[in-house]
């Protein structure tokens, strides 16, 4: 029997089709509707599943269901998504699984984007040699899960939300969530895209938007961040720098908090910039761990880019 997991970002859609080892068998990735609403996504997810299930060559009555993992709030008894503020038009609560179930004629389960990837991680990933670790995926926000005994701590369905966690209240930027300060404000790559275009406004130089242009991108994605990077571009490199500050200094007080046995970093710029950017990440929280002596594994996931649509994919089985 086989399985279908969506991962639905605020940049793209990415869709697999696994079969019962979770080995992927067909795959399609889309970009996200910039415009539009949650009928506008919901028909988007649904084209890129019928072209997964086409890729992999299953009939309907071979898939036991579909999973989505979206970002917002998520309530699965009732199948709603609810303020995704990366999605367009997305500040309601909507009935995705009920609405997409309908477009495609399976039963489909809905879980946090992140925490679907965490524990995709956990149970065939670079989590399973770890009895507890904090998520980290820094992407279009940031997000995170955490695993406590081998198993996901959802708290009252909210918990892992470390982008929200508030590293500089005093005089740091806006959040979109409302607050100041928060880590998705100076790591999330929508907040970096923000900060570039503030930044060219008042002057500075960067080759982000020219690459972005070549590339055909219609937003600044993880791929032409590297692409600067590698070319030294100077503004993207210190925005890169802030992000990791904010990552560290969000890890390393989830640490403190948590105690876990390693941090996984995930995400689009975790995927793309690999176990050099979790390496600095983890130097970055080492200053602010009181048991420095002890301190956590900073690992990249091993699932990479497929790795949220892989976890995603799980839910069918609950």
């Amino acid at each position: 029997m086989y399985r279908i997991g969506v991962d639905l970002g605020g940049t793209k859609i990415q869709t697999v089709v696994v079969n019962k080892k979770s080995e992927v068998k067909g795959q399609d990735r889309r970009e996200t509707p910039r415009s539009g609403g949650p009928k506008d996504v919901t028909k988007t997810i649904a084209d890129s599943v019928k072209a997964a299930i086409k890729d992999a060559g299953k009939p309907l009555d071979k898939i036991l269901g579909i999973g989505v993992g979206g970002p917002g709030q998520i309530d699965a008894r009732a199948g709603t998504l609810s303020n995704a503020g990366n999605l367009p038009g997305w500040k309601l609560t909507y009935p995705l699984g009920t609405e997409l179930s309908k477009r495609v004629k399976l039963p489909v389960d809905l879980g946090n984007d992140v925490q679907v990837a965490v524990r995709g991680e956990a149970e065939l990933g670079a989590g399973r040699p770890y009895n507890s670790f904090l998520g980290l995926w820094p992407g279009t926000g940031v997000g995170g899960g955490i695993v406590i005994q081998r198993k996901m701590w959802l708290g009252r369905g909210a918990a892992g939300e470390i982008g929200h966690t508030v590293i500089n209240a005093v005089n740091g930027p806006p959040c979109s969530c409302g607050h100041f300060g928060c880590v998705e404000a100076y790591a999330g790559r929508g907040s970096m895209t923000e900060r570039a275009n503030l930044l060219v406004a008042q002057g500075h130089h960067t080759r982000l938007f020219e690459i972005q242009q070549e590339k055909g991108k219609d937003r600044l994605t993880s791929g032409v961040w590297a692409k600067a990077i590698k070319e030294k571009d100077k503004m993207a490199m210190e925005l890169l720098d802030r992000a990791i500050w904010a990552l560290g200094q969000g890890a390393g007080s989830a640490v403190n908090l948590l105690d876990v046995d390693a941090v996984i970093i995930g995400g689009g710029l975790g995927v793309r910039f690999g176990q050099d950017f979790a390496d600095r990440i983890g130097r970055e929280a080492h200053t602010r761990l009181l048991r420095p002596d002890k301190a956590p594994d900073f690992v990249v996931a091993e699932l990479g880019d497929l790795g949220g649509a892989i976890g995603a994919a799980l839910l069918p089985l609950d």
